[in-house]
């Protein structure tokens, strides 16, 4: 809402006022203030058209949905992690390999390679975990092929 009657409506002047926020483009509420204040002070004698004033309101709800559709995108991008966590729900009952480094009685490394079935996924810290015969936990980077049971 403009706090005094001395209050400019210019573009530059809004962008002076909110310069701690994003001020590329006008906000959802500054296009209210801006609809609220002509018909505020429209001339009662010649008022503004409907066809003028529908077509500011769908000007209001095209970049309220805008606003939706961007605010959703951020939320999909800052959590990739979670939504691959929810694509891994799908490993549930798959077959997996994975290769258990063991050291031989001569002290050599060897790889042994295990099966086993996803039981559970899980999720903590930012980190997929597969839980495999309810006994191995097992990163995605461990699990070297997967397949039906």
């Amino acid at each position: 809402m403009i706090n005094s009657a001395t209050e400019s409506l210019y573009l530059e002047d809004y962008k002076a006022r909110n310069s701690n926020k994003r001020t590329d483009d006008l906000d959802k509420d500054a296009f209210l203030k801006i609809l609220i204040t002509q018909l505020q002070n429209q001339d009662p004698l010649n008022p503004m058209e409907d066809k003028e004033f529908i077509a500011q309101m769908a000007q209001f709800s095209t970049l309220e949905q805008m606003a939706n559709i961007s605010s959703t995108l951020d939320k999909l991008v800052s959590a990739p992690d979670q939504q691959s966590f929810t694509s891994y729900g799908d490993m549930i009952g798959k077959k997996v390999e994975w290769e258990k480094k063991q050291t031989d009685e001569a002290g050599d490394n060897i790889g042994i390679v295990q099966s086993g079935v996803v039981t559970q996924v899980s999720f903590k810290e930012g980190k997929t975990t597969f839980i495999v015969d309810d006994k191995h936990h097992l990163s995605k980077k461990e699990i070297m092929s997967i397949s039906n049971p």
